[in-house]
């Protein structure tokens, strides 16, 4: 665990936590609808930040859990973490907030996440850290201007002039999204299979820092 242990996990407020999420992370954009935010400080600096929110299709996900209530579940919707962190840290992190979650906030009962598999990777943090895999499609709502090479997903373009003209001038990115879910209640079950992670490799979908590679050949690597 090295200086991982040393690492201090506690909650921020949204503007130090968008700051940091815009400059640290890979899409340097904020997602709106974040609510709870986790700074992760060490050397009494901020290094890391987790942002949960309400998912922003809610109804459509609600279900993935039985008798899941409109407030019992979050969406973990931007880790950002510097390089300054030593290794185990995203893990360490993340079942922190996760504690942290647990005991202030005990109807929450489970917690959603996506791994975008276009620009990121395939959820390793997520599968270090106890979460479920419970999907994995082709993500087709991500796509990229070719000379700004700003990227946009679907679901947060936003309204501006002409916005679908635009949109449609935009190059598709290939890639995979997978989906993966923590339940923090350890009674609450799914209602969607588990699938093991070898199905990561199966479907072609595995990806690592935004450079294709399957969890077969990390291992053979490491």
């Amino acid at each position: 665990m090295g200086r991982a242990k040393d690492i201090i996990v506690k909650v921020i407020n949204s503007k130090d936590a968008n700051d940091f999420v815009k400059k640290t992370h890979y899409s340097g954009k904020v997602v709106p609808n974040s609510k709870l935010h986790f700074g992760c400080f060490l050397d009494n600096k901020l290094h890391g930040v987790m942002s949960y929110g309400s998912p922003m299709l809610k109804s459509k996900v609600i279900g993935l859990v039985e008798n899941t209530s409109w407030n019992g579940f979050l969406e973990l919707n931007r880790m950002a973490f510097d390089d300054y962190l030593p290794k185990y840290s995203e893990s360490r992190c993340i079942a922190i907030s996760l504690k942290l979650i647990k005991k202030n906030a005990p109807h929450i009962k489970w917690i959603l996440s996506y791994s975008d598999g276009c620009q990121c990777g395939d959820g390793t943090i997520y599968r270090a850290s106890g979460f479920l895999l419970t999907g994995i499609k082709t993500n087709s709502n991500m796509r990229i201007d070719e000379k700004t090479k700003e990227v946009f997903s679907m679901m947060t373009f936003g309204h501006r002039p002409n916005q679908k003209d635009y949109w449609n001038t935009l190059t598709k990115l290939k890639g995979y999204q997978l989906r993966y879910v923590y339940l923090i209640d350890k009674k609450a079950k799914l209602t969607v299979p588990i699938l093991p992670f070898s199905e990561i490799d199966n479907q072609g979908a595995g990806m690592y820092k935004g450079k294709k590679i399957t969890l077969q050949e990390r291992r053979v690597n490491d």
